[in-house]
């Protein structure tokens, strides 16, 4: 009997380490003197990052990433859906971009980021749930099904509600886009993504909250839910707006979040580094959040380095959690 519950004790430790080791963190690539690809991976190596996000099947990173541990999260580029509504070429894309890589570790398949009827990536909404279907189609056929979870990546501005978390409803016009896809990912055991920013909610009105630095439930939801930080609360809220639409078994992973340390009045390297090692320790704990208790919360981090090249406004410029010349901004955070 001492036996049993001692090799009992042993494999539940094992699934709470499996679980806890849910943060990766985003490459992109829109910046001036960045690493090599190599270089990159051997950083994350370096510091025991084992999950990467990347948006575009890009080959250098993919020929790096080859025989390594780091399990990735691949992404198919918005204007690549209409051309993977035809299965065909759903399937080369499969395989030129995951079958000619066997021993690069995918995990996920992102089809399309932040695709909404109400911002400037509407003309792709018609495209998204056929190409999803396609590329899981494919992945399938490839035998492939069950390494790689094929979904797309969402984010807050979907919501038309958030506040409190339990009334998390989609907006009225995202409906008729989200619910089919939503229903897709249910009946085949798929996640949602979600990218969860507490930076743009607003964060000067309570920046403890935001920063997981509050000592007081801030909100206090149906059944006495406490909610004691942002993110939290935000995720709960897709949580909610999920449910309505039949989704309530359909897990999320936080796709992106991060804090910028410029371009804002609270975008400063404090504030940052506070953010990240706050989440990374959130999410890699068993608390979960207040409707979805009990388990880690799977979070890619924004992002590997500062895209100072992109277009937009300033604070965009400024997510990365290192220097391009390999150095942490902000201390050495523990990843794992």
């Amino acid at each position: 009997m001492a036996s049993k519950l001692l090799l009992l004790g042993l494999l539940i430790n094992l699934l709470i380490v499996k679980d806890a080791q849910s943060v990766g963190v985003c490459y992109g690539r829109n910046g001036y003197g960045l690493p090599s690809e190599r270089d990159v991976v051997r950083l994350y190596q370096r510091n025991n990052i084992t999950r990467m996000r990347i948006y575009d099947p890009h080959q250098p990173t993919l020929e790096a990433l080859r025989g390594t541990n780091i399990e990735l999260m691949i992404g198919v580029p918005n204007d690549r859906l209409q051309s993977l509504n035809d299965q065909n070429a759903a399937n080369i894309w499969v395989r030129d971009n995951i079958q000619r890589y066997p021993n690069v570790r995918f995990r996920y398949m992102a089809v399309g980021n932040n695709v909404d009827p109400n911002n400037g990536n509407s003309r792709y909404v018609p495209f998204v749930l056929r190409a999803m279907q396609n590329v899981h189609n494919a992945v399938r056929a490839a035998g492939l099904g069950n390494q790689i979870k094929v979904s797309t990546a969402t984010y807050t501005g979907l919501l038309w509600s958030s506040f409190p978390p339990s009334i998390g409803a989609f907006r009225d016009n995202v409906r008729g886009f989200i619910e089919p896809i939503i229903r897709f990912l249910s009946q085949n055991n798929l996640p949602m993504f979600a990218n969860i920013y507490p930076y743009y909610a607003n964060p000067n009105s309570n920046l403890p909250f935001a920063l997981f630095t509050a000592t007081q439930p801030v909100v206090i939801d149906n059944g006495g839910r406490q909610y004691f930080n942002l993110f939290d609360a935000m995720l709960d809220a897709h949580y909610a707006a999920q449910a309505r639409l039949g989704g309530g078994n359909v897990e999320i992973v936080v796709s992106e979040s991060g804090w910028p340390s410029s371009g804002g009045p609270v975008a400063t390297i404090g504030n940052a580094g506070t953010y990240y090692m706050n989440l990374i320790a959130h999410v890699r704990g068993t608390r979960g959040t207040p409707l979805k208790p009990g388990r880690s919360i799977e979070t890619y981090l924004f992002e590997m380095f500062d895209e100072n090249r992109k277009p937009g406004i300033e604070v965009e410029r400024h997510f990365g959690i290192f220097t391009p010349n390999q150095q942490p901004k902000y201390g050495q955070l523990s990843f794992n």
